[in-house]
């Protein structure tokens, strides 16, 4: 059973029972390829990123997600914000009966070459894909529009 089960635009969606949450994901690509995660908590693949804490600025969140998710660091500067996605459909429920609203900030980060990963306890599999291989996964519905959106303007 998935801990967390995500909605965007969904009118048969809980409704929220938390304020707005605030989350940073990456585009990070590598010879034109997207990096995707497979979720622990869903058994869907999705953007590497997480929650911002309330000390942190966004970039601040995507370097310490990316540290955490991949094993590797980079420096705020390399990333490059993209775009926010906060309209009020975005919702994430989770097991434990509590309901967000997700703002999300999307930022990039292009790599040269293909870095070395470790698997977090968040992910079940780390893979770069091209847009013809997304069509045969599922990816969560929150980060659908996200990586479609990435894939129109690359």
């Amino acid at each position: 059973m998935p801990i967390v089960t995500f909605y965007r635009g969904d009118p048969n969606a809980p409704k929220p029972t938390m304020g707005a949450h605030l989350g940073a994901n990456a585009i990070i690509t590598c010879k034109g390829k997207l990096l995707l995660e497979r979720r622990s908590d869903s058994d869907t693949w999705g953007l590497v990123g997480g929650g911002v804490k309330k000390w942190e600025r966004e970039s601040q969140a995507m370097v310490r997600e990316i540290r955490e998710e991949l094993g590797i660091r980079i420096r705020e500067s390399q990333l490059h914000r993209l775009r926010s996605y906060g309209e009020p459909g975005r919702i994430a429920a989770f097991q434990d009966g509590s309901v967000w609203r997700m703002v999300i900030v999307v930022f990039g980060l292009e790599l040269e070459e293909y870095p070395q990963m470790q698997i977090s306890r968040e992910s079940k599999e780390l893979r770069f894909f091209s847009k013809e291989e997304l069509a045969d996964i599922e990816i969560v519905v929150t980060h659908e529009d996200i990586v479609a959106d990435w894939f129109v303007n690359a």
